[in-house]
């Protein structure tokens, strides 16, 4: 199937409890695999505005995640510290590696990245800078968030 982007719908915003929303407001993405009916696996593109996030800093338990930068640049912040990516560059994050991750645009410009991941099921994903953690709901079409002492938010 071939992709028109214009067709694509864009999302912004997040699912993530209210008070970490403003991490990702500048957040624009459109889900790629999805459109196409993919099941295995997804990949979207992503804009991200100055100032945004990616995501919250986080690793997952079961499923693997690999981005790849288009246009811009953007800081990858990881256990390591951060390191910038510019267009070319990529970076993978191995399914269990307790390494915290996440892109920010400390830049002017919004930039532009692939963001592609596995659909492992029972995957658990932890903030390791907040109180936080995600897993699949029970019936496996949405997440759930809690503390990390187990209650919900």
């Amino acid at each position: 199937m071939i992709i028109d982007l214009e067709k694509v719908p864009t999302e912004t915003g997040s699912n993530y409890p209210d008070e970490f929303k403003s991490m990702v407001a500048g957040r624009i993405r459109q889900r790629l695999s999805n459109f196409a009916g993919l099941k295995n696996f997804g990949v979207n593109l992503v804009k991200l505005e100055p100032g945004s996030s990616s995501a919250l800093r986080h690793w997952h338990s079961r499923q693997d995640e690999f981005i790849y930068v288009l246009e811009g640049e953007l800081t990858l912040i990881t256990d390591a510290g951060a390191e910038v990516l510019k267009p070319g560059m990529a970076a993978g994050f191995p399914a269990g590696e307790a390494n915290g991750h996440h892109l920010v645009n400390r830049t002017s410009m919004i930039a532009v990245y692939l963001e592609v991941g596995d659909r492992t099921p029972n995957d658990e994903a932890t903030f390791p800078d907040d109180d936080l953690i995600t897993k699949a709901s029970p019936d496996g079409k949405s997440r759930i968030f809690a503390h990390k002492d187990g209650t919900l938010y």
